[in-house]
């Protein structure tokens, strides 16, 4: 996953249904889904910010080794146990691996040559990619018409984003957007083992274990390609940038995510990765003088149009 509903975790949504909230929690759960909003939405502003100064594998590296620490303390706080099987080992690894490590990895380096806006609407196809790897993996989750139409819906929306990288922002550009969505299949991937083999693990153990294990291949490769990362050029808004996706953009949007899917219906929860790009263009706009061309802006409201199809639940509560 990039930056969103946590990509192993966004699959297990429709594992149980949580009741209605009581009167006084409503409130409460009107304040965390706008907050996840803006948080997840606002954390591809901070990276930009971060990638001004700091090189972009390094800088995934430590944002995750920092946030698993955290989430470890939180861990032992609780009294949880770390996993004990092989099978459950091997699992957090490879999901690990391809939601932490080839996830970020590309998210970070591609937004280095397309607008953070642009990087968020992409991210938002996960959903689209985990479908199809869900139908093939999960009996009680198959392809429907309105499943289906989302997809082709997205596929086309990211035929006019490409066309419009293509014709107006050079290679590069659109190489980063083909990353993103390389990212964006890696975490469906991972979404997808978690639901089919390890929906018995405890979500505050699950993504600390992956983010600890993902960390480690980040900071072995920034070390290599990009130097000694207490040698970087740690400015005042690199080091604001990284305590922000630490704290606010991981750990406390994580913690506010699983209070929300105990208190409101799954459905509402699904909404959140079709706001969250909408707050990231607006935000790449107003501070950082990002521009929205009219291919990139339509081929964008027809993935995010494609991905709202794909969650639509007919109507049913």
């Amino acid at each position: 996953m990039a930056d969103g509903l946590p990509s192993p975790l966004r699959t297990r949504l429709r594992v149980s249904r949580p009741p209605v909230p009581p009167a006084d929690d409503r409130l409460k759960a009107v304040a965390a889904f706008a907050a996840l909003c803006v948080i997840w939405g606002s954390t591809w502003l901070a990276i930009k910010v971060g990638l001004r100064d700091l090189p972009p594998i390094s800088f995934a590296g430590i944002r995750f080794v920092l946030a698993a620490l955290i989430l470890y303390g939180i861990v032992a706080m609780r009294g949880l146990r770390l996993p004990w099987a092989g099978r459950d080992w091997r699992l957090l690894a490879w999901t690990g691996f391809l939601s932490i490590t080839i996830n970020y990895a590309l998210v970070f380096w591609a937004e280095l040559h397309i607008s953070s806006g642009l990087a968020a609407v992409l991210n938002a196809t996960i959903p689209l990619f985990g479908l199809p790897l869900a139908h093939r993996a999960l009996a009680a989750e198959p392809m429907t018409p309105h499943k289906v139409g989302g997809v082709v819906l997205g596929v086309l929306g990211l035929a006019a984003v490409f066309g419009a990288e293509l014709g107006g922002n050079g290679p590069l550009a659109a190489w980063a957007s083909a990353g993103v969505l390389v990212a964006s299949l890696a975490g469906a991937q991972a979404g997808v083992l978690v639901k089919a083999k390890g929906t018995h693990l405890d979500p505050a153990v699950l993504a600390g274990v992956q983010m600890a294990l993902g960390s480690v291949p980040l900071l072995a490769a920034g070390a290599a390609l990009e130097g000694n990362p207490f040698l970087l050029d740690w400015t005042p808004s690199a080091v604001a940038a990284l305590v922000y996706l630490t704290l606010v953009g991981s750990v406390i949007a994580f913690l506010a995510y699983y209070w929300l899917i105990r208190h409101i219906e799954v459905t509402r929860v699904l909404l959140i990765p079709l706001i969250t790009p909408l707050v990231a263009v607006g935000l790449g706009v107003a501070f950082l003088g990002e521009t929205v061309g009219w291919g990139t802006g339509l081929g964008g409201a027809a993935i995010l149009g494609g991905v709202g199809l794909a969650v639509w639940n007919g109507g049913r509560r």
